[in-house]
């Protein structure tokens, strides 16, 4: 039954709490958009402050307690690219820079998923689980966006300072990856 989702996993505790982390984020747009001090921004980033907390707890309760599913295996990564999609996208409505960040992100997270796409179709495999650098990736653009909606009143330097950080370390996943999915093609 590898590779399939079966009708227990749907109601696993990490599996609900990848759920309610997906409903997470209209609340946080909306918090967000409709934010007009940096109260109001900063109960916006608690928001995806409880999401991160949900992301790290759903991991551990499925290792701990032997609920590792194919599903939640799906749900985990999605979770976290549509919340961090849709933070970059809220941020770029205050900042102009961030659009560069949308940018990449369009560009990286459409590259894994069509190369992801294209192996499952070619060979019937997939990229076993993120790599060091993807995560490092993740972790760098949670902790940009993070600072970005905490501190809404940070000077441009600082926030172009951020956003080039990020975007050099997206940029270097991204050809990190490459040559991974490039010896994943060429496997049979």
């Amino acid at each position: 039954m590898k590779g399939k989702w079966k009708a227990s996993d749907w109601y696993t505790i990490p599996n609900l709490l990848g759920y309610f982390r997906i409903l997470l984020i209209p609340v946080f747009a909306w918090l967000y958009l409709q934010a007009e001090t940096s109260q109001e921004c900063f109960t916006a980033a608690l928001v995806i402050g409880l999401s991160g907390l949900t992301d790290l707890f759903d991991g551990k309760i499925a290792r701990k307690f032997n609920q590792v599913t194919e599903l939640g295996k799906f749900l985990d990564p999605v979770a976290d690219k549509l919340t961090l999609g849709v933070i970059i996208v809220c941020l770029a409505t205050r900042y102009r820079e961030i659009w560069l960040l949308a940018g990449l992100f369009l560009i990286k997270e459409g590259f894994m998923a069509v190369m992801g796409m294209l192996l499952l179709r070619r060979n019937g495999r997939k990229l076993d689980g993120a790599k060091w650098f993807g995560k490092v990736c993740t972790a760098v653009s949670y902790v940009v966006v993070f600072f970005l909606l905490l501190l809404p009143d940070l000077p441009l330097a600082a926030v172009r300072t951020l956003v080039i950080l990020c975007a050099v370390v997206m940029v270097y996943t991204l050809c990190c990856y490459i040559p991974v999915f490039r010896k994943m093609w060429k496997e049979p």
